[in-house]
């Protein structure tokens, strides 16, 4: 079993010859993450990720109740959860 944190795109690479690329932030840990197989992702856009690659696109709303029981759940430190808002 693994656990799937919803993070928000905050930028798209086009640019590459092969994949369309992206950096996402999971509460303030940004990571590169291939879009390919969500060619829809757009900027501020919520994706869950696995091994580096998006899987799908999360509503905004659904992404933030998320990450707000997390920060409930202790998984999340007060700071984490405060970058998550932005």
């Amino acid at each position: 079993m693994c656990l799937a944190v919803p993070g928000r795109v905050i930028e798209i690479d086009d640019k590459k010859e092969m994949l369309r690329m992206a950096k996402v932030d999971f509460a303030g840990v940004v990571k590169e993450v291939c879009l390919d197989w969500v060619p829809e992702i757009q900027l501020n856009d919520f994706v869950v990720v696995h091994a580096g690659f998006a899987l799908n696109k999360v509503d905004e709303n659904d992404a933030k109740e998320t990450l707000r029981l997390f920060h409930e759940m202790g998984a999340l430190t007060d700071e984490e959860y405060e970058k998550t808002k932005s």
